[in-house]
């Protein structure tokens, strides 16, 4: 394999940006921990891949992190063209008997009313940079049920407005690594304070440019600067907002439950959120209360 191969099949395992840094942190704390115990990280054998996973369920870490540590543990196998360990029979008996001991239902982001949203968007100063911005976020983010990545990467020539609402090209997302043409729907609402569109068109008007990010920081003082925010900071935005308990994830678990309970299918969903199985539209449905989206309303008695 020559080297402009081998770095095509490189750019082919390394998966989304934000997984890629995910997996390099787990690839380092195997190392390390194989170091502090007198293994070999590369190829690192069944045993040595046990002992590390027993450490980590040990240690009290979620089932969905020890496996994302095996997840980076095989790719870094097979960047090198190694057998990993990961696909051993009884290493995968041992994960699956984590997996029963600990439990795998994640915790996951929360959902937030419709109602505490509208609420939460009316409360923030719009007559300020800062608030102008933040509702755009929780606008936008909600709206289009957009991943942190997503709205981070958002550039002013994604952007075309037209009478019947805004379409915004999505050049990458986690579903979608190869750059295909992907879009999202944004609509007008007819309540000013709570409109995406109108909100978005305010906030590009202090930018006073045609291209770059559209969410940037701001220099003390509140001066505007061109620096992009990051997944971090948005999900510190949000939280400042709406509350330590959620994430920016919840804007899109959100977007989910909230249209599901306005009588959405799973089809028209899946148009705004991107994901390609109705099985991922149930899994980001936040319907906790029985109550909520039950068949017993529709009895008829």
């Amino acid at each position: 394999m020559n080297e402009h191969t081998t770095r095509y099949v490189e750019a082919g395992l390394q998966g989304a940006p934000n997984t890629a840094r995910a997996y390099a942190g787990d690839w380092r704390r195997f190392t390390d921990w194989c170091t502090a115990h007198g293994q070999v990280a590369m190829p690192a054998s069944v045993d040595t891949l046990a002992g590390f996973v027993t450490h980590l369920a040990e240690a009290g870490k979620k089932v969905s992190t020890i496996q994302r540590h095996c997840a980076a543990i095989s790719k870094a196998h097979a960047l090198r063209d190694l057998f990993s360990p990961t696909d051993d029979k009884k290493f995968k008996v041992l994960v699956e008997g984590i997996s029963r001991l600990k439990g795998v239902r994640q915790k996951q982001a929360p959902a937030f009313s419709l109602a505490s949203f509208k609420k939460t968007i009316k409360h923030i100063d719009a007559s300020t940079p800062a608030g102008l911005r933040d509702r755009v976020i929780l606008l936008l983010g909600f709206t289009g049920a957009f991943r942190r990545s997503e709205l981070s990467a958002l550039d002013l020539d994604d952007l075309t407005f037209s009478e019947d609402g805004l379409t915004i090209n999505l050049k990458r997302s986690k579903t979608n690594q190869l750059g295909e043409a992907e879009e999202k729907a944004i609509f007008y609402s007819p309540d000013p304070e709570l409109c995406p569109i109108r909100t978005l068109q305010a906030w590009l008007r202090l930018l006073e440019r045609t291209s770059g990010p559209i969410l940037v920081s701001f220099r003390r003082g509140g001066r505007l600067t061109d620096r992009r925010l990051t997944d971090v900071h948005l999900n510190k935005i949000v939280q400042r907002h709406l509350g330590p308990k959620f994430t920016a994830h919840s804007l899109r678990a959100s977007f989910v439950t909230v249209a599901k309970l306005n009588g959405a299918d799973d089809s028209e969903v899946m148009n705004q959120t991107k994901h390609k199985t109705s099985e991922m539209i149930r899994r980001y449905t936040r319907l906790d209360n029985v109550r909520q989206h039950n068949a017993g309303k529709k009895l008829g008695l």
